[in-house]
Formats: structure tokens, sequence, C-alpha cells
């Protein structure tokens, strides 16, 4: 429960207790049984409720000029009210006030719970009005507290029952009021008037309940997009982290695993050297395969191209390292390009340069072979690269432990490319890569 409905509930029980208090002292002094001051004050407040005489009066038992006899004591009140006074019999208006008195004391307790006990809510309300409508019957003064009726419905009664228990305190107040002969009046009111109020109250609240629960939906759709766009940044972000890792793993395996295999071969080709000179060369060698390391390692951390790339195309960086990787692992090699080189994508070219790099690089480590073909095709779709040997070969379907082959694939899908591998024990290898020719943008 809120801090606002602990105020309500005590604020429309202090409402209802006023109004029936104020009620209960007007019904004594209309009754007489108040000092004569009060008596007097209340006059203008008894004539109004009750109406004036059907003739002159000249005192409390004065007779009108002509016509029936319509003072006291006659068995005809004047007025409506004092017309259904006559008639009623049993309990005096005070045992209805007590009555009420103890009736109102739940709302306390059901105020809060309007939501949850609506069986209740309406039930009680509905003995409410009853009481005032008899109160009402007895003396005209409660119909101040019979108006309490009004704000008790906005605020207990279900949202499709509020019109309908305003319709229903009119409606006892009227007929409370009403002499026996006005019943077909009292009908057309109810006919006319409070059936088509109760109606349209219905249709609106259910308009209202309608909007209400789409709104519900569509906040519980915003938090649970929410929820979702939230988990999306999330899997993106370790997307990407798991993404880089990748590329500097790729990377690092690519240039710094590789030209540590080099640069080790050269010193134990350095160590096992008899000559000065040839040790000198192989150190030299040496030197430079850890500069160039350096270098790559540099490149990667920082996502740039291979350095070949920066200011070379293509085919002309690949010869160039394939030449290269030829003299430092002393395995022949033929390197073949065919069709018309253009200039492609960056991401494409770094693809196929280190797929290049990478299968000639198991080709010195594991392949034992000693001969290589590297051919790069350039068609007017796709841009393709084979690297064959005579080695050792492999068996394809059985899972490696190595990083390269994964590393290849993970490259050429990143570009749209595809990878194959064609190898048998003993009867070498072939890797064969294609990738769309996606050409280079302006912006690069």
């Amino acid at each position: 429960m809120s801090r606002l409905d602990g105020r309500e509930r005590w604020a429309f029980l202090g409402l209802a207790y006023a109004l029936l208090a104020v009620s209960s002292i007007a019904a004594a002094l209309i009754d007489g049984g108040g000092p004569a001051a009060l008596r007097s004050l209340a006059d203008p407040i008894i004539t109004w409720l009750t109406g004036p005489t059907t003739g002159p009066a000249t005192g409390p038992t004065s007779q009108p000029a002509t016509g029936p006899a319509t003072g006291p004591g006659t068995g005809h009140e004047a007025g409506p009210v004092a017309g259904i006074v006559s008639l009623i019999t049993g309990l005096p208006w005070p045992v209805f006030a007590a009555a009420a008195t103890l009736w109102l004391a739940p709302i306390v307790w059901l105020h809060p719970r309007r939501d949850t006990r609506s069986v209740l809510v309406v039930a009680h309300y509905l003995v409410l009005i009853a009481l005032a409508g008899a109160l009402t019957a007895e003396n005209a003064a409660f119909i101040v507290f019979a108006s309490v009726g009004y704000p008790l419905a906005i605020a207990m009664l279900p949202a499709r029952l509020v019109m309908a228990g305003v319709t229903v305190t009119a409606i006892v107040n009227v007929a409370a009021q009403s002499a026996p002969g006005d019943r077909t009046a009292l009908l057309t009111v109810i006919a006319g008037v409070a059936l088509p109020l109760i109606v349209a109250g219905w249709y609106v609240s259910a308009e209202h309940d309608k909007r209400r629960r789409l709104v519900q939906r569509l906040r519980t759709a915003m938090d649970e997009n929410a929820d979702l766009n939230a988990r999306l940044l999330d899997q993106a972000r370790r997307a990407g982290v798991l993404d880089e890792r990748h590329r500097v793993a790729g990377e690092i395996h690519d240039t710094v695993a590789q030209d540590l295999v080099a640069l080790i071969g050269q010193l134990d080709a350095a160590g096992r050297a008899t000559r000065d000179e040839s040790r000198r060369g192989h150190l030299d060698r040496a030197a430079e395969l850890a500069r160039r390391g350096l270098a790559e390692t540099r490149r990667s951390v920082r996502a740039l191209r291979p350095r070949p790339l920066e200011d070379a195309r293509l085919p002309e960086a690949i010869g160039h390292m394939a030449r290269s990787w030829a003299e430092a692992a002393g395995v022949e090699l033929r390197l073949e390009i065919t069709g018309t080189p253009v200039a492609l994508s960056a991401d494409v070219e770094t693809a196929l340069f280190r797929v290049a790099q990478e299968a000639l690089a198991n080709v010195a480590k594991h392949a034992r072979a000693t001969r290589t073909a590297l051919t790069l095709s350039y068609t007017d779709e796709d841009l393709l690269l084979d690297i064959r040997d005579d080695g050792a070969g492999f068996a394809p379907q059985e899972p490696a432990d190595g990083f390269g082959l994964d590393g290849m694939r993970r490259r050429l899908r990143s570009v749209g490319g595809t990878l194959e591998i064609e190898s048998e024990p003993g009867h070498g290898t072939t890797i064969a890569a294609a990738v769309p020719a996606i050409p280079v943008d302006d912006e690069e």
C-alpha cells in the first residue's frame, strides 16, 4: 500500500462521517429536537427541503384560503418529503444513522484492497447506498449524506462500474424524495437517463481498460526490447573482443611466429657453419628476420596492412614474399600470375597475402617438400590462390592442434571467401583459396 492510499482512505472515511454528522444534526433540527435558536436558523433549510405550503400561512396551524386541509394533523403533509415520511413505517432514522456509522468503518480496510476484493467493495457500496436511501426517505436532511456515494464510487469501484455507481446514487436520491404519484416520472428518469449513462460509462471504461492494457503491453515490450538491446550490445562487445583476439592471434601466428621459426633456423645454421663467411651470412639473415618480426608485430598491434602491401600491389608483394621464403627454406618454388591484376579491397588483399604466407610456412615446417607451386589467378568475379607441394601430406578430416588452418579459414570467411584443402599422406597437399573480387574503395 502506498502512502497516498494510506492518506486517501482516511480522507474518504472522514468525509463520509462529516456528511453523516451534518445530516444527522439537520435531521434533528427538522424534527424539532434542537434548541429554539438553532430551529430558527434551520427554518430556511426546512422550507427549501419540504417545499412551501399550498396556501398562505399565518401560523403553524393556518389553513389555506381554499382547498382541502394541508396543515399538521390532517394526514396530508406539505411537500414530497413530508408525504413520504407520512407513509413510511418502521424504524426511525437514528437507527439507520447508527447502522450507517458502523457500516462506514470498513472503508479504511476496503480502500487499499479495492483491486483485489472488488466483489466485496461493490457489495459494501450497494449496502451503503441503500442505507443512505433509507435515511433520505426518513428525513430529507440525509440527502447531504447520500451524496457521499459520488466520491466513493469514483474512489473505490472498478473503472467499469464508476458511472453505474454514480447513476445508482442519483437514482436513490431521486427515488427517496419522490412522492408515490411520481413513479412514472421516476421510471422515465431511469429508462431515459440512468440506463444510457450506465451503458455509456461501461463502454468508456471498457475502452479505457483496453488502452490501459495496450499501454501496459507496450511498456512490457519496451522493457523487453531494452533488455534484448542490452544483451545484443553485450554480445556484440564480446564478439568484438573475440574477433580482436583472433585477429591479434592470427597476426602473431602469421608474422612473429613464422619469423621466429625462420630466425631459429638461421641461428642453427650459423652454429653449424664452419666458415666465417657462411656464419656471418646466417647471422645477418637472422638479424633481418628479427627486425622484420618486430616491425610486423608493431603493425599488427596497430591493425595496419602487411608492410609488403604498403608499397606494392598484391602480385608483387606475394612474389617478393615467395622468393624470400624459397631462399630461406631451400625449397624450389614456381610462381605464376594469371589474368589481369586489378587493385582490390585492402581486406581482400591482406587476407590472401596472409593465407599465402601461412601456407608456405606450413610447407616449410611440416611438408618436407622439394618443390612448391603458387598460382594467383584473377577472374571477373573471384580471385584464386593455389599452393601445391610434393611433401608428406596429411589427412585433412582429422582434427589439427595448430592454429594455421583455422586461422586461414577465419580470414577468408571475414571477406566472404572459402578455403579448400586436398591432401593425402605421402602425396603432397593442395590449398585452394577463393575470395570475391571486391574492388578497392575510393577512400582507400
